[in-house]
């Protein structure tokens, strides 16, 4: 998904709206989380997570994504399998040994929230097991960088040596990136890079932190509906998300079900 492309330097009271809007996104992971078994489709995942945002009075962000000619037709993106990122729900069944995606995002009083998840539908081989938790690291390695006065190459260089660690391929097409008023901002948020190359991060900046790593190569394709981004060569794939807040009092992760400060 590509948006408005703007870097903008948020207050403490943005801040405090983006804090709503990812504790939202939090609690759409949870509900969905609870639902994802074998025979669940997709479709019905995204209509829990339907009646999550009407619960926290938030929007979508995924909703209509895309402008007219190609809306986006859910509020999550479910990407099982071989299915990299963006996903559209519906009468996909899970089935057990099967990993699904969630990635959703939410609008409180103009302001987003967006992060994902990858997990297993019951028991999977060990190397998705570690799929699933090096990818996950790798975004926690991420987040650890993500302060003021670091560079986006320290984000990127972090999350690229977990995955070249566990042997994985990283994604390069998609990436992570800014958040605000709109779902995608500028800066783009790769997860490669070199230390100390890159934009300066800044207090009042956001940042969507999203790894996304192969079995097999980097390599991905787009199918006909102009949305499901699936691997090139069929392996699965995993995705991992947060957002971050860089504040005065230092960086904050808002898509938890309680903001988490990770750096004084």
């Amino acid at each position: 998904m590509n948006g408005t492309r703007l870097i903008t330097k948020k207050t403490q009271a943005d801040f405090d709206k983006m804090i709503v809007a990812g504790r939202c996104v939090a609690a759409i992971h949870t509900a969905t989380r609870a639902a994802i078994e074998p025979g669940t489709t997709t479709r019905e995942l995204d209509m829990i997570a339907r009646e999550v945002l009407k619960e926290w009075g938030c929007q979508s962000s995924f909703l209509g994504y895309g402008g007219p000619s190609n809306p986006f037709p859910g509020v999550i993106c479910t990407s099982p399998n071989s299915v990299i990122v963006h996903g559209i729900p519906g009468d996909y069944v899970l089935a057990e040994g099967d990993i699904i995606s969630i990635d959703a995002g939410a609008i409180f009083e103009g302001w987003h929230g967006d992060a994902a998840f990858t997990m297993a539908v019951g028991d999977v081989p060990d190397d998705v097991v570690s799929l699933l938790e090096t990818t996950e690291r790798a975004l926690w390695a991420g987040i650890e960088q993500a302060v003021h006065g670091n560079r986006l190459g320290d984000i990127g260089a972090a999350v690229e040596a977990v995955a070249e660690a566990g042997g994985l391929g990283v994604v390069r097409d998609y990436v992570g990136h800014g958040i605000g008023r709109q779902m995608h901002e500028a800066p783009s948020v790769p997860n490669y890079g070199r230390p100390g190359r890159g934009l300066r991060l800044k207090t009042g900046m956001a940042l969507a932190i999203e790894p996304m790593f192969n079995l097999g190569t980097e390599s991905s394709n787009v199918l006909d509906d102009e949305w499901t981004v699936v691997t090139a060569d069929g392996q699965w794939s995993a995705h991992f998300e947060h957002t971050v807040l860089l504040t005065e009092a230092g960086s904050i992760v808002s898509t938890l079900p309680e903001p988490k400060l990770v750096t004084p």
